[in-house]
């Protein structure tokens, strides 16, 4: 499963507070790792977005925009069996809908066009 291994190249540290809705676009691209086959639970997300993000997540954060993204259509879950491990607690996996791949599509498309015409670094006039 990969869904943003074209945006691997742009993906970088994002610095500064996230806000709500560049929240579930982080949460979004938090659902793709190479190394997975199959669908991600929650704390492999909260892990590669704490990777991405080079800081501390709280697993609050991650699980109620996972809900929000659930209730808007944009991601979908599904519960497994749960383990002897787990003392008998059923694990939860998440995967992005094709909604929720068009608006990470659309989120990044807008976000480059507000980086067009910027020589990069900026700097600072005086």
């Amino acid at each position: 499963m990969s869904i943003v291994r074209a945006m691997r190249a742009s993906s970088t540290s994002v610095p500064g507070p996230v806000g709500s809705r560049s929240r579930a676009v982080v949460v979004l691209i938090g659902f793709d790792h190479p190394a997975w086959e199959d669908t991600p639970t929650g704390r492999a997300i909260l892990n590669e977005i704490q990777v991405r993000l080079n800081r501390d997540v709280t697993a609050g954060a991650v699980s109620a925009t996972l809900e929000r993204l659930e209730a808007k259509g944009l991601a979908s879950s599904r519960l497994a069996p749960g383990t002897a491990i787990r003392g008998g607690r059923a694990r939860r996996y998440f995967a992005p809908t094709n909604a929720g791949v068009r608006a990470l599509n659309e989120a990044k498309a807008i976000t480059d066009s507000l980086w067009l015409g910027l020589a990069w670094p900026l700097s600072v006039c005086t």
